[in-house]
């Protein structure tokens, strides 16, 4: 096992984009039917992040088999720091109001790019 500033430090060092984000994993604790009752103040505190420039990604997840939504979600965050990521995801409704749990784990880019949509 290495730290993990080290290994930023190995990555960078390496010639690799060593960027760090935070993943977000988001899963339901109520019904479908809290879940819909928040949705509309959630997608609004991503809008709201997303302007600010602190959402990268966000998006709702299928089950294991591909075959099903369940109200999980995976959102990506730019943060200075894992405790302002932690803060960040607690503010967002759905935590907020207990309709959904979280984890919060830091995230170093590596490799790759986005093309637009």
């Amino acid at each position: 096992m290495v730290a993990w500033e080290k290994y930023k430090e190995l990555s960078r060092e390496r010639g690799s984009l060593a960027m760090e984000l935070f993943v977000v994993v988001s899963t339901p604790v109520k019904s479908s039917e809290d879940i819909k009752m928040i949705l509309p103040e959630h997608l609004t505190y991503l809008a709201e992040q997303e302007a600010a420039g602190v959402l990268a990604l966000a998006g709702p997840v299928a089950d294991y088999s591909g075959a099903e939504m369940r109200g999980e979600g995976l959102l990506v965050y730019r943060a200075d720091t894992l405790a302002a990521a932690r803060e960040i995801a607690e503010n967002d409704p759905m935590h907020l109001t207990k309709t959904r749990e979280f984890t919060v784990r830091p995230w170093l880019i590596n490799e790759g790019f986005l093309v637009g949509s």
